[in-house]
């Protein structure tokens, strides 16, 4: 058994070593896993889409960046813990009501309000119903057919899926399914730029290239997207090899900015499944008190882990009293950052603060 365990170390270590980085090797076997999906998918290349080419090379570059900022992410050491123990902790019987609240419904925003609930689902949903959409197409995993009787096939992986009249309900979904995702993006996008510019708030905490560009992006991809179906219908196809340059190449670029901005966030959002899985648990095995005014304030397990970390980084965060800072509430911290500079031992008062357990 053990010689066995030995020879599996012994072979990863061997595929480890034939590539520069986890990055090269996450991206070769991504690329490999593409490829052979589109071998299968198309039938052996035999239904590829020439005109989709420029999103297939934008879309496996933002797979790469993804990778690349994903594995940088996952290096540190609070996020390899993080990682580690959220995956021990993914079958948790709250793990599905957990995802659907985090990654479909959107309940910890719809707490903020209705307006920015509206917004995100519109912006999120808008999005991820695009890429499921396109994705597929790019990569010839799925394409339609048109039969002599006016009947639409839809081809999934090279089997014929469902056929459907041509004037149908769900021919007409298909056909208007990125318009539709369009119109939601778009409606999105103007909500979440009428508040940032409304807001005074916001305002003051925006930056153009962080924050207002992203938006601008996605507002220039749908709008372009919109105008080739506009053109296509009213125009009679005027203007629609321009157009259709403009949409793709605002596409590609979209694509490969977004691992690298703030629209990182949507892959990156499961990741908040195993946050709440983490807090969740380990509150329920046992709470850390705080070592000044005794309330319970975070996991005995989430307190032993930033104790952890900090001391891998060589931080140090220990006290005159004997204990660590991160064995403190928050308001007893604040206090106590206080009283280094003051000289004045207040976060040994006992009197709370006003706003302690404010929300929003």
């Amino acid at each position: 058994m053990q010689a066995k365990v030995a020879a599996n170390q012994k072979t990863g270590k061997s595929i480890d070593n034939a590539f520069a980085s986890h990055f090269a090797k996450s991206m070769f076997l991504a690329v490999c896993g593409l490829v052979t999906l589109s071998f299968f998918g198309t039938r052996m290349f035999t239904h590829v889409d020439l005109n989709l080419y420029g999103y297939m090379v934008g879309t496996i570059i933002f797979i790469g960046g993804f990778f690349y900022r994903y594995i940088a992410w996952g290096e540190r050491p609070p996020t390899k813990i993080f990682i580690k123990k959220g995956i021990k902790l993914l079958f948790r019987k709250s793990t599905p009501k957990t995802s659907v609240e985090h990654l479909a419904t959107y309940n910890f925003i719809w707490n903020r309000g209705i307006y920015r609930w509206t917004q995100h689902i519109l912006i999120g949903w808008g999005c991820i119903l695009s890429c499921v959409v396109t994705f597929p197409l790019v990569f010839g995993w799925m394409y339609f057919t048109m039969d002599d009787n006016g009947y639409y096939n839809i081809i999934a992986m090279g089997i014929r899926v469902i056929t459907v009249p041509a004037n149908g309900i769900i021919a007409n979904l298909s056909y208007n399914a990125l318009n539709i995702t369009a119109v939601m993006v778009i409606a999105g996008v103007c909500m979440a730029l009428y508040r940032r510019l409304k807001n005074m708030q916001a305002r003051a905490e925006q930056k153009f290239m962080y924050d207002f560009l992203p938006l601008y992006m996605l507002l220039l991809v749908s709008i372009t997207g919109l105008s080739l179906t506009f053109m296509n219908i009213s125009l009679h196809g005027a203007g629609q090899p321009a157009m259709s340059l403009i949409h793709q190449w605002s596409v590609i670029i979209t694509l490969i900015y977004l691992p690298f901005g703030k629209l990182a966030h949507i892959p990156f959002r499961p990741m908040s499944v195993f946050a709440r899985n983490y807090r969740e648990h380990y509150a329920e095995q046992s709470m850390k008190g705080c070592k000044v005014c005794g309330d319970e304030f975070v996991s005995t397990e989430q307190s032993k882990d930033v104790v952890e970390v900090l001391g891998v980084n060589d931080i140090e965060f220990q006290t005159k009293e004997g204990h660590h800072l991160a064995e403190m509430c928050l308001p007893c911290r604040r206090k106590y950052r206080i009283a280094q500079f003051s000289g004045f031992p207040i976060h040994e008062l006992k009197v709370k603060e006003g706003d302690q357990n404010a929300k929003g």
